[in-house]
């Protein structure tokens, strides 16, 4: 693992404990020596990390849709920075660079990157850890959800497991070090009428 992916949001939050937390992250991934891989923009939890991972030494990859960059949100101070024309090329860019995929708090943005990130281990287009900084439990609420998901028959144990939750940044990198995908499986029931 050399580059980690990092979905968060474009606000800070309600709570100071949502940037204590990203630049936890942030510090966890330089001593680890992660590139950080994130959405490019200088607002926000993503302002936040890249800002500590830089300050830290450590290196960061931005990919931001040109639309955004020209509202100059766009974080001019990166390792790199690739400047693609759509939110579809971001995912697909940031998943090609990307090892791993944590997301921190953040909105309906994050949300849709890591459940389509998800999505695709589900297909067996990746074989690459996916994980919830669980800030303040700020997921706890989305993982109840997910099991009540599992317990319906909308998805299945073995890809719900796919997803790890941790509340600390060192915690979730470790699980990952260690991560072995599960074979993806038929993932449609084609039993039930």
């Amino acid at each position: 693992m050399k580059r980690v992916c990092v979905f968060c949001g474009s606000n800070p939050g309600a709570r100071d404990d949502y940037a204590n937390a990203a630049r936890e992250l942030a510090a966890s991934l330089v001593r680890r020596n992660l590139t950080l891989v994130f959405g490019g923009g200088r607002v926000g939890l993503m302002g936040v990390v890249a800002d500590e991972v830089l300050r830290l030494g450590g290196q960061a990859i931005g990919v931001i849709p040109r639309p955004l960059w020209q509202r100059e949100v766009g974080h001019t101070a990166l390792s790199d920075i690739r400047i693609v024309d759509t939110m579809h090329e971001r995912k697909q860019l940031m998943s090609d660079l990307a090892d791993a995929f944590i997301a921190l708090p953040g909105g309906l943005g994050t949300i849709e990157e890591i459940f389509e990130i998800w999505t695709w281990a589900q297909l067996g287009m990746h074989a690459k850890p996916v994980g919830f900084l669980n800030v303040a439990d700020y997921y706890t609420p989305l993982m109840t959800f997910l099991d009540h998901a599992v317990d319906e028959r909308f998805i299945r144990g073995e890809i719900r497991d796919v997803a790890m939750i941790e509340a600390s940044a060192e915690a979730l990198l470790d699980r990952f070090a260690s991560y072995t995908p599960p074979r993806v499986m038929q993932w449609i029931d084609r039993h039930s009428s």
